[in-house]
């Protein structure tokens, strides 16, 4: 009999699981390049606005450095829907950590969704 309930515990945890990987393929990947002043100086500011990050809708994040440049930076955050992530890069939040964290120039942005196949 257990072993009837651990089966279907496991089936149940798989439709789930099912569920949320197809949730998560429809979500919004916003990318951010930008050159920076001082990377270590960036990286300080990034981190301490990880709170509103969440507030603004970020489920995913990651920061990529260049190989020929420490300074050349490009960001990913993950958003469960287009409307969310443009908020985010339009939002006066957003404008201020990178004013205050030494961006240099205006960023290259851009938004993608993961192809079907």
């Amino acid at each position: 009999m257990k072993a009837k309930k651990l089966f279907a515990a496991a089936v149940l945890a798989l439709g789930v699981l099912g569920t949320v990987t197809s949730a998560l393929a429809a979500d919004v990947h916003l990318f951010v390049r930008h050159e920076v002043a001082d990377y270590a100086t960036w990286r300080k500011t990034y981190d301490g606005f990880h709170a509103t990050q969440v507030k603004l809708g970020v489920v995913a994040q990651a920061v990529y450095q260049s190989t020929d440049n420490p300074n050349d930076v490009t960001v990913t955050h993950v958003f469960h829907s287009l409307e969310k992530a443009k908020a985010f890069s339009a939002s006066p939040e957003l404008k201020a950590a990178m004013e205050k964290s030494g961006v240099k120039g205006a960023p290259q942005i851009w938004y993608t969704t993961r192809s079907a196949k």
